[in-house]
């Protein structure tokens, strides 16, 4: 069967792009119209219970979405392309690293979860946990990953697309797994080029922790801090953004 998926450009660098556990493939606002068509070939990914793939069945771990995005990239003719990652989205990018060294040209980590586990403890727990089955969750985990500097607007649409977009179980599923999946050992040491990406106000995936993971993991990391820009830098710094990243993907 076909993998659906949305397509931004024709050029010759081609890239996976896998979204964040809250987006899916059309989640990521304006920013794709600022990609650079002419250089670079876009492929936008949904994850089983996700966007156009809401009604695929499957496990719901980072494994999968490994598997899924491979199997799209040999839909696609392409024997090595690049990958973005947001969030969630950039573990299970590591993921296919682990899989497929050799298939990798670069990677762009986006307010990156870090291979290891990333434990969830206390109120950050139920806090998370609790967002499978209440949408009020998901707005104070908006608010707190951009700094509580978002207009309610804004905080409102991300939410009932976040509820739209995806499916309880397959919500939950994914949760389970990037919070306690752990196979740093698996990538670290790489030389693959790793262009880390994280917003000055994103109190979670801050500068401080990328340093203690993704910068020891990966000999040729990089690390960007995104000014004015919180977990969701494709929202709310795009045309920014989409420079920095095309940069360091042209470079």
């Amino acid at each position: 069967m076909a993998i659906s998926h949305r397509s931004i450009g024709t050029g010759p660098h081609k890239v996976l792009v896998l979204h964040d556990w809250f987006g899916t493939s059309a989640g990521w606002g304006d920013f794709p119209d600022l990609l650079d068509p002419d250089a670079f070939g876009y492929a936008f990914l949904d994850y089983r219970g996700y966007g156009e793939r809401i009604d695929v069945d499957g496990e719901f771990t980072l494994a999968e979405i490994a598997a899924d995005a491979l199997a799209l990239a040999d839909q696609l003719g392409w024997d090595t392309f690049s990958l973005v990652g947001h969030s969630m989205g950039a573990k299970a990018a590591q993921r296919i690293l682990a899989e497929a060294p050799t298939r990798v040209r670069r990677l762009a980590a986006v307010a990156p979860v870090p291979a290891s586990a990333y434990p969830l403890e206390g109120d950050a727990h139920e806090l998370f946990h609790g967002a499978v089955q209440y949408p009020a969750n998901r707005r104070a985990i908006l608010d707190l990953v951009t700094g509580h500097r978002a207009c309610g607007r804004w905080l409102d649409r991300m939410t009932a697309r976040s509820v739209a977009g995806s499916r309880p179980e397959a919500f939950a599923g994914y949760l389970a797994d990037w919070t306690t999946q752990d196979f740093a050992a698996k990538v670290a040491g790489s030389p693959l080029p790793v262009g880390v990406f994280v917003g000055e106000h994103d109190p979670a995936l801050s500068a401080e922790l990328m340093r203690h993971t993704w910068l020891e993991h990966y000999p040729n990391a990089g690390l960007t801090v995104l000014a004015n820009s919180g977990h969701y830098p494709m929202h709310e710094i795009p045309v920014a953004f989409a420079t920095a990243l095309e940069a360091f993907l042209r470079s």
